[in-house]
């Protein structure tokens, strides 16, 4: 990606222009990497479009940018490599004969003429100059607008394919005047290693109108076996197909250098509200005004934080992340109403799905609250209709229940969007959900051993809840993750009291910030880790791995998870075996910045009173481990988690304890960072960093509005009700 020289930023910057989307495109791993695409769309839209070069499927995505063939153009709504794609499409213009599989049809990606921005993808590919084709795309929430420019040839194809997941039959008709083609597709890749993760949903399709402005002149629809070892492709004359893997090719008059401009409507309800999608978002075929209109929603969107100062590759990278963080949850509704994958109804009102809640309550949805305020009441009511809908809210939407990752990490999103004034919800049926969470086991919860990815049977809600409110930890021989289980439900209770306590219900608060407590039974003084538990209340002595213990991590990876009760844990291993043990866990190799139990473990010497190993820390993150490259993220970004934590680390202070109000305060990496402010009123939040160069990385003194800021602490009202915040640096510990 060619990227614009960087503007001052008094010049009122194309914020949009500093994001580089080919960040995270790639990484040593097959699937532990940034995990992203070169996403066209503007900020949380329904449907991504990106280029395809691999198939993608659970552990996969689209776009790998090492990989320079290219085989399509997906519209997609994947929102993650670990995760499912969905009701999506693909798209290829070729020359020459037809070209199906995915093997046969992909083009080489010519050098130095691919140019991904957040509103614009361009590319040209092909073997040589008579088969060049440049594919250019535009895109809205939910349409998309193409631009092909074709050799001139008397064979410029379009080749489509509307499904290929096994199980899932799409559907797809050709019109007879050339201008239009339908379909539908019910594909969801929702079994990860043969397992189902999720229930079969009966009536969900995703709907596509693809419309001509220069009609085709002819056209078959094909379909093949969905055996990659034996796919036979079948043409047709007819204008109808049906099949697990079936699309059409069509094919256009010669070219003679005029571009041909496709424009597709997705859907989740039908293809007649995929035509109304498109009449509504790109009535026309100007593709430079769908392009403006874009930039400007992200312009609009990325100028919520003004960061100035800092190297280019600095500026990239923070509006990159920037740009990360306003992708999900996506817009789910359209116009109106939705499609409920919980109960297979069109409902009225809002709508948003992907929710990475496990990964996203510790800073993305914080991060809302700051920057994008607007989406955060809609996004609790979405989670409080999905409740509604299907019983329970959802671990990880995609779109549906899937089980995914352990608690129930909804509630800490709804409990601190309570805290920072949110209210355009229905906050009773809110508080109503998050009570179930914590005190209803799920369906059979004795008679099986849970275990975060375990085949679908029913909603797991609290694995192990049973033995948890009856001992108060999870034992380690009955259900998997038993210490992680045991940590989040102790603070995910800690959450629900405070929302209780707020609404006057003083006997929940009591209650919940009593079993708030319950990590203190995991603490093994003897070894000073948490530690597994059997039923008998013996601690479990073998090797953590045999139960699996612990979720993605160790004891070490768990030891501070208790973002709730910092100073009794404090008390409870006592400071000096604190410190030594937080020392240890960044000194001895256990830290691991990408995952996300650990995103707060830096930030929490403030309880000690040493910031200044904070401030060490957090550079050498900031550093090292993020670049303007496409390599650049290492761990996977989980749909905006790890791009948050960059973008409030930028800024000097991070979330330790979502719903508590506060932020921990860290150090700045810009020399002056602006928050413009919408809720609850405009306001201006400014971030200045005195002397601030290279080797100064150290705070020798914070102001809030000119006075000193007492202890290492920042309130969220403080925030939003406008002022400067004011560090002073210096290259010696404070």
């Amino acid at each position: 990606m060619l990227l614009p020289a960087m503007l001052p930023a008094a010049v009122a910057p194309d914020l949009a222009d500093r994001v580089n989307v080919l960040i995270g495109t790639t990484g040593p791993h097959k699937s532990n990497y940034g995990g992203v695409c070169p996403w066209v769309s503007p900020p949380f839209a329904m449907t991504q479009w990106t280029p395809m070069t691999q198939e993608n499927g659970i552990s996969a995505l689209p776009y790998r940018h090492e990989q320079r063939t290219l085989a399509g153009f997906m519209g997609t709504h994947q929102p993650t490599v670990w995760m499912s794609d969905y009701g999506f499409i693909t798209i290829m213009p070729q020359v020459g004969a037809p070209r199906v599989l995915f093997d046969e049809r992909g083009a080489p990606m010519k050098d130095g003429t691919e140019d991904a921005r957040p509103y614009y993808y361009s590319i040209q590919t092909g073997r040589t100059e008579a088969d060049t084709i440049r594919t250019e795309i535009a895109a809205t929430s939910r349409c998309s607008l193409f631009r092909f420019s074709y050799p001139d040839t008397d064979a410029a194809r379009l080749f489509v394919e509307i499904s290929r997941v096994p199980g899932h039959e799409g559907w797809l008709r050709v019109s007879d005047d050339g201008r239009e083609i339908t379909g539908y597709n019910p594909g969801r890749h929702n079994h990860h290693r043969g397992r189902p993760m999720g229930p079969a949903l009966e009536k969900f399709k995703g709907y596509y109108v693809i419309q001509f402005e220069t009609p085709f002149t002819s056209a078959q629809t094909w379909k093949s076996a969905n055996n990659p070892g034996k796919q036979q492709v079948c043409f047709f004359a007819g204008r109808e197909v049906t099949g697990e893997r079936a699309g059409a090719i069509v094919t256009f008059p010669a070219s003679n250098g005029t571009p041909v401009r496709v424009r597709i409507g997705s859907s989740f309800i039908s293809i007649g509200q995929a035509r109304e999608n498109l009449r509504r978002e790109i009535p026309g075929w100007d593709f430079d005004c769908v392009v403006r209109k874009t930039k400007q929603e992200w312009n609009d969107a990325l100028g919520r934080v003004l960061a100035e100062g800092g190297a280019d590759d600095e500026q990239v990278l923070f509006y990159t992340a920037m740009y990360h963080t306003l992708m999900f949850p996506r817009r789910f509704d359209e116009y109106g109403k939705y499609y409920s994958p919980f109960d297979e109804k069109i409902h009225k009102g809002v709508s948003y799905n992907d929710y990475s809640l496990w990964d996203t309550f510790r800073a993305l949805h914080p991060l809302l609250t700051l920057t994008a305020p607007e989406h955060v009441s809609p996004m609790v009511q979405s989670l409080v209709q999905m409740y509604e809908e299907g019983g329970w809210m959802p671990k990880w939407p995609n779109p549906t229940y899937t089980n995914i990752m352990i608690g129930t990490p909804a509630d800490p999103v709804v409990a601190d969007a309570y805290a920072k004034g949110f209210r355009d919800f229905d906050v009773e049926k809110a508080y109503e959900a998050i009570y179930k969470n914590a005190m209803t086991p799920p369906d059979g919860d004795t008679d099986k051993r849970w275990a975060d990815r375990a085949a679908w049977t029913s909603y797991e809600a609290r694995a192990g809840l049973t033995y948890y409110k009856e001992l108060g930890y999870v034992p380690v021989d009955k259900t998997n993750e038993s210490v992680s289980n045991t940590l989040e439900y102790a603070y995910e209770d800690w959450c629900v009291a405070q929302m209780a306590k707020d609404l006057g219900r003083e006997k929940d608060h009591g209650f919940f910030m009593q079993r708030s407590k319950s990590y203190r039974n995991l603490y093994n003084p003897k070894t000073g880790f948490m530690q597994a538990r059997l039923a008998n209340g013996a601690f479990f002595e073998g090797d953590p791995k045999e139960y699996r213990a612990f979720t993605e991590g160790s004891p070490w990876t768990y030891l501070f998870c208790v973002m709730h009760d910092i100073p009794g844990l404090l008390e409870l291993m006592g400071r000096e075996e604190f410190i030594s043990k937080l020392d240890g866990n960044f000194s001895g190799g256990h830290f691991a910045h990408d995952n996300e139990p650990e995103n707060h473990y830096p930030y929490l010497y403030a309880w000690v009173g040493q910031p200044e190993k904070t401030q060490r820390i957090v550079t050498d993150i900031m550093t090292k481990y993020f670049r303007a490259t496409p390599d650049g993220m290492e761990g996977n970004d989980d749909c905006g988690q790890m791009s948050a934590l960059y973008v409030f680390t930028a800024l000097g202070f991070y979330p330790v304890t979502p719903a508590s109000g506060e932020y921990v305060i860290g150090r700045p990496f810009f020399k002056k960072s602006t928050l413009n402010i919408t809720f609850p009123q405009k306001a201006t939040f400014t971030v200045l960093a005195r002397n601030l160069a290279p080797g100064n990385i150290y705070v020798k003194s914070v102001k809030l509005n000119g006075r000193p800021v007492e202890g290492l602490f920042l309130k969220h009202a403080d925030i939003v009700r406008g002022g400067v915040l004011e560090f002073e640096m210096t290259a010696t510990p404070r």
